[in-house]
């Protein structure tokens, strides 16, 4: 069995105790007001669990800056392009020739 394997299959045995184990503590609770207990427990890691991932989410999206308009992307990407054709010579008549002379050796052969 691999290291993961072994960590899954603990995972599991440990998920499926707590699951008795919060089943016997609602339904047939060792002392009077456990099952009491239990339920405001359970209510108060739903509830801070749910509203702390909420209020994570709105922290972030409140400090995280937005996006540059798709315009301005775009603008900037044209204005590289630009830059780079202007500084690479011109390939056309060199991609020429080698197109004509590589026909030419296929003609021959």
């Amino acid at each position: 069995m691999s290291k993961d394997q072994a960590i899954g299959a603990a995972l599991m045995a440990v998920s499926v105790v707590v699951i008795l184990a919060y089943i016997w503590l609602v339904f047939m609770p060792f002392a009077p007001g456990v099952d009491i207990v239990v339920l405001k427990l359970t209510g108060v890691v739903a509830v801070v669990g749910v509203f702390g991932i909420l209020g994570w989410i709105g922290y972030t999206l409140a400090t995280t800056p937005p996006p540059k308009p798709i315009e301005e992307i775009e603008k900037e990407l044209e204005e590289e392009l630009k830059k780079l054709e202007s500084e690479l010579p011109s390939n056309e008549g060199v991609s020429a020739e080698s197109e004509s002379s590589a026909t030419a050796e296929s003609k021959s052969s």
